[in-house]
């Protein structure tokens, strides 16, 4: 599979996940371990366009797929759209569930939509965040659907 557009290989067990993966073989520890049972969202990651729970997937599943995770978006000198809207809207607290929202809304943006409050609120439904009201979230997300071009758009 390629993560991120980078070519990763490894040979696992038929039962590892695509988060253990993701975490132990491609040393990507953005996506994170929070209920192990696709409830939290917080091992959220794009899986050939869509916006899967890595903890409930196979990592053999998506051999040949393209993944991305939360180190694709941005770096700490240049920001991605979405994580400077999360920034500047105050969209985190702890940052457990950041990376799962932040793949959610990149997801749902990139779909060349123009999410209204409903949309984002519906997109969002299965993350979990225990620290921040989701308001904030959903401030977030709307602005950056509004200056966020995809690469699909552009």
């Amino acid at each position: 599979m390629t993560i991120n557009g980078q070519a990763q290989r490894a040979d696992v067990d038929t039962r590892t996940l695509l988060l253990d993966f993701i975490r132990d073989a491609a040393k990507l520890t953005g996506t994170k371990r929070g209920c192990n049972e696709g409830k939290c969202g917080a091992c959220t990651v794009i899986c050939d366009g869509l916006a899967v729970k890595s903890c409930n997937m196979l990592a053999a599943t998506a051999d040949g797929c393209s993944v991305e995770t939360v180190e694709g978006l941005g770096t700490l000198k240049q920001l991605h759209p979405i994580q400077e809207a999360f920034h500047k809207h105050h969209g985190l607290q702890c940052g457990f569930c950041t990376a799962g929202f932040l793949m959610i809304a990149k997801n749902l943006i990139d779909q060349g939509l123009s999410p209204d409050h409903d949309d984002i609120r519906h997109a969002i439904h299965g993350n979990i965040c225990r620290c921040t009201g989701y308001q904030k979230i959903v401030e977030a997300i709307s602005e950056a659907a509004q200056t966020y071009l995809p690469a699909t758009a552009e």
